[in-house]
């Protein structure tokens, strides 16, 4: 069985000082960092995901804030970066031929309610077992965060990342 931990915008822009600060950030992303490790400790790949936008403003391909966050980085060693400019993370990348062989696919990251949600959705996935890693995501506030897992829920699991890697 092989399985991917796909690690979606986890990019500055999300941060304090970042043009869309999300509910929770630092901490969701040292949970991911955490659990980028144990993936990869347990040999399972680790792809990120990085937005760019063309124009300037939230995101834009030449500015800081669209950089994937160091730690992340770090953690992921050499995992492959692919750069979307869809909120499906499939649309229109080659995710799909990154992802080949991949038996498991577990999705984490921001903007819970655009991007997890429609790269989760996406067609692309048929004939994944798929899962949202719900403790590893954000968006802007709590409330808009729960009332998409809550939605997402109804369409896929949802696991926590003691359920994927016991401690």
């Amino acid at each position: 069985m092989t399985r991917c931990l796909l690690v979606i915008d986890i990019q500055n822009d999300y941060f304090p000082g970042g043009l869309l600060p999300l509910w929770q950030a630092e901490e969701v992303a040292a949970r991911i960092v955490t659990a980028i490790g144990l993936a990869r400790a347990a040999n399972d790949r680790v792809v990120l995901v990085r937005h760019v936008a063309p124009g300037p403003g939230l995101l834009s391909a030449h500015s800081t804030g669209s950089a994937i966050r160091a730690a992340v980085l770090a953690a992921a060693g050499a995992a492959p970066v692919v750069e979307k400019t869809f909120a499906d993370a499939f649309q229109d990348t080659d995710l799909t031929t990154v992802l080949a062989g991949v038996e498991d696919l577990l999705i984490c990251g921001m903007m819970t309610q655009n991007c997890v949600v429609f790269t989760a959705l996406s067609h692309a996935t048929e004939g994944l077992r798929l899962r949202v890693l719900s403790d590893l995501c954000t968006a802007p506030s709590e409330i808009v965060h729960r009332i998409a897992l809550s939605a997402l829920g109804s369409k896929l699991p949802l696991s926590e990342t003691t359920e994927v890697w016991p401690g």
